[in-house]
């Protein structure tokens, strides 16, 4: 199992998962800078008149500040960064976004909801790496047999949009097939994990939810807080609110007027019953995923990485340890 060159800076083999509204330019930059690829979806780069005026300046932000930092820290550069498209047919801006990633030459492209050939021909056309997420086998030979160079294997656990197997299953299973490069997903918040998910035969750990409670991440305070505050317990799987199951803070639920136990009415609806006025998924229920109790203050995301780093030498250290001589 060889990564792509591109990989090749990272200091940590992190994925910093791109988040519906937290994740934007502040936080993808201080996670490169960091040592970890930092992504965001191109769906957080809001519109202006029709026109995708906020996407492109992101991205020529994103390039300018770490080619400025690369220049001044030539020994410790910066690793790189990616977008995620949703390219489910409904997204009317799928097209126009892939143009816009090619015209700057976006280096890693992830990809959800439907595994599509053109769009990994359109990024290998650039020489871009395209990872897809993936919650089961059968959608990881769909993905690869599409034209994707790797997988995300988004396990139980999961932050958002989670899959409901185990990760030992779903990166095994897998790896039966396919050697290229594989990320995991699913309660990655410790440098234990990260080292966990190479043990198991990934390429590196995929992590959301800790850069959540991060001061560069695009949240509000409270959701922050309760991120904080919060455990395994305090996380519901269900397909309520978007129709698609996914993991959601418990005390978000309460906060929006609704029983965590008995939800009811159409998927989607997400009506404060208390209220009577309409709370939005993603906006008012807040995403999270189950590792979420190693997380208890909200600091600067370079110092999430140093912690990751400390955790997994420290984690590799005593498994060497533990190796008795032949």
């Amino acid at each position: 199992m060889t990564l792509p060159a591109i990989f090749d800076t990272m200091r940590l083999p992190l994925i910093g998962a791109p988040m519906f509204i937290c994740s934007g330019p502040e936080l993808v930059i201080a996670q490169c800078k960091a040592g970890i690829v930092g992504t965001f979806p191109a769906l957080n780069a809001r519109e202006k008149d029709g026109e995708p005026i906020q996407l492109e300046e992101w991205l020529t932000r994103i390039k300018t500040e770490l080619a400025e930092y690369d220049a001044a820290h030539p020994d410790k550069p910066s690793a790189p960064f990616g977008v995620n498209l949703i390219a489910h047919r409904t997204n009317e801006r799928l097209q126009r976004d892939v143009e816009i990633l090619m015209k700057h030459e976006v280096p890693i492209w992830i990809t959800s909801l439907g595994a599509r050939p053109e769009i990994n021909e359109a990024a290998h056309s650039v020489g871009a790496v395209v990872l897809h997420d993936v919650i089961n086998v059968k959608f990881a030979h769909k993905a690869i047999e599409k034209g994707a160079d790797g997988l995300i294997a988004v396990a139980a656990g999961a932050g958002g949009h989670a899959g409901t197997w185990s990760p030992f299953a779903l990166v095994q299973e897998i790896r039966e097939w396919f050697d290229g490069p594989l990320f995991l997903s699913g309660a990655q918040a410790t440098g234990d994990a990260v080292l966990a998910a190479l043990a198991m035969g990934a390429d590196g750990g995929y992590a959301g939810s800790m850069f959540i409670a991060t001061e560069e991440a695009n949240a509000p305070d409270g959701y922050k807080q309760m991120i904080c505050d919060s455990g395994a317990e305090d996380i519901l799987y269900t397909d309520h609110f978007t129709g698609v199951n996914g993991n959601y803070l418990i005390p978000s639920i309460t906060a929006a007027g609704m029983d965590p136990a008995a939800l009811g009415g159409e998927k989607g609806d997400v009506s404060k019953v208390a209220a009577g006025e309409k709370s939005k998924a993603w906006r008012d229920i807040w995403g999270a995923g189950q590792g979420i109790g190693a997380i208890r203050d909200v600091p600067p995301a370079a110092q999430v990485v140093a912690r990751l780093e400390r955790e997994f030498a420290a984690a590799k250290a005593r498994l060497d340890g533990l190796v008795k001589p032949a």
